[in-house]
């Protein structure tokens, strides 16, 4: 007997490249940032019509205008999407086990075009505030798997940086996307804006369900899993025939009926025990704790304009860039976090307290810089201090959290704080300052144990031939096999 090396022909899904897959990936979601940027615009936002003393009336813009929204339900339909994003999130990533992440992003797509496409026809505040609810749910589910598969397919000494030129795409996304709502809004209508919008989206929906489906590592394909529950169904079925051959058929048709309502039911409880468990399992990793717990803090100070655009984008890029020219590692992640936070906030604090407008300019710009810097190093960490299957939901909660803590109480608490001291300068330190203990949480982090999981086995559900057929697409693939003289 002698044994030798054959090489199987690779399954690869079509023409897919893991270059092509963050392109494809990159335009998803720089989409998604430009239907956020396109309903906050002026063009498709709109203002409501005036009148002047005098009697002189001006009609309405936008949606605001057509619909005419007062200021609160116009702040109620610009978050609107993040109901469904928040609920949706942990969702898609649980589901992620049982359905392949590749079919999802596919299904949560279609929610997505169909509900922006659904925003162009609205007709009232309430059908355009569902829409955009669906249209967080369509987002979700990309959000969630995204990074995941990024990370499985990028080189080893570039993974930052990948991760970095993906998150890139959501300052570029916001901007291109203020910009367009401006120009559709001005020169036609505002609803041809999110009617354009799906059309660009729709191709890649159809891509999630006409390609070969990828599978996340430290996830059994989705036809082995079929086949496993057709097994264990088949057997179920012949023991209950043979238990029951002997009774009357409409006994058997109920005790059938019985048994299928009854394995719906365990199949049910088994993922929300799973779901449960695998949340334990993020909220007792000390490494992923303290990670999402910075984010809160550096998060919620971000200003949005010109200068944080550009800085946004070379920020991003470069802070994945030095994370990969350090070696990507969760301690140098940490270590970069806490450093560029802490001199983002000392440049970003600084910068108040000038009252030349080019040295404050400058100082910001510089600031910003740095605190864009953290995009990759933090969801590097995100996605390697948990066992592979538990990237989808370790990426949802992390959104999730971001939007809780961060976006949503950010608003109303920098109204409130500007309210009681009523001098801007003053409030832009105190919420600077908010990136101080960011950094010190970072800091801490250098100091936890931390284990880089990504290579671990999942669970001990993923089979030797199932971890072969889940092999990113940068691997090359051998199989041994035996030839018998």
């Amino acid at each position: 007997m002698a044994s030798s090396l054959v090489p199987l022909s690779a399954p690869h899904p079509s023409w897919f490249t893991p270059k092509r897959l963050l392109v494809i990936f990159c335009v998803i979601n720089m989409l998604n940032y430009v239907d956020r940027g396109t309903i906050a615009s002026n063009g498709v936002n709109g203002s409501l019509g005036t009148c002047t003393s005098s009697g002189t009336c001006t009609s309405g813009s936008g949606i605001q205008g057509e619909f005419n929204l007062n200021n609160f339900e116009d702040g109620v339909l610009s978050s609107a999407f993040m109901v469904g994003l928040l609920v949706a999130s942990p969702i898609f990533a649980s589901l992620s086990k049982s359905v392949n992440p590749f079919r999802l992003i596919g299904v949560g797509l279609s929610v997505w075009t169909l509900a922006t496409a659904g925003c162009g026809f609205s007709f009232n505040f309430w059908s355009i505030t569902i829409c955009r609810m669906l249209v967080g749910v369509g987002e979700a589910s990309f959000i969630s798997l995204a990074a995941p598969f990024i990370d499985d397919n990028a080189p080893i000494a570039q993974k930052t940086a990948w991760l970095a030129i993906f998150y890139m795409c959501i300052p570029t996304g916001y901007a291109l996307g203020y910009v367009y709502g401006g120009l559709v809004g001005t020169y036609l209508n505002w609803r041809f804006a999110f009617w354009v919008e799906a059309i660009l989206m729709l191709p890649f929906a159809v891509l999630g369900f006409v390609m070969k489906p990828l599978n996340l590592k430290g996830f059994a394909p989705a036809e082995s899993k079929q086949a496993l529950i057709s097994e264990e169904t088949d057997v179920q079925e012949v023991q209950d025939t043979d238990a029951l051959n002997d009774s009357a058929k409409p006994t058997k048709e109920k005790f059938s009926h019985m048994f299928s309502k009854m394995k719906c039911t365990c199949i049910d409880l088994n993922q929300f025990s799973r779901f449960i468990k695998d949340m334990k399992a993020l909220l007792v990793d000390k490494v992923y704790v303290v990670n999402v717990l910075a984010i809160f803090q550096s998060d919620a100070d971000l200003i949005f304009g010109g200068i944080t655009i550009v800085c946004g984008i070379l920020g991003t890029l470069a802070g994945g860039y030095v994370l990969d020219l350090m070696k990507s590692t969760i301690p140098n992640a940490f270590k970069l976090l806490s450093v560029t936070t802490f001199f983002g906030a000392i440049f970003c604090f600084t910068a108040f307290c000038f009252q030349n407008m080019y040295a404050f300019l400058a100082f910001f710009s510089v600031g910003e810089l740095l605190v864009f810097a953290i995009q990759g190093p933090v969801n590097y960490i995100c996605l390697h201090c948990v066992n592979p299957s538990l990237r989808p939901l370790s990426m949802a909660i992390s959104t999730v959290s971001i939007h809780i803590f961060g976006d949503v109480p950010s608003s109303p608490l920098v109204g409130v704080l500007q309210d009681a001291i009523n001098n801007w300068r003053e409030t832009s330190l105190i919420l600077t300052s908010i990136l101080f203990p960011a950094a010190g949480i970072w800091f801490t982090g250098i100091f936890l144990h931390s284990v880089d999981r990504f290579n671990e086995d999942s669970e001990g559900q993923v089979t030797e031939v199932d971890r072969s057929n889940a092999t990113p697409l940068l691997e090359p693939r051998v199989a041994e096999t035996s030839l018998f003289c």
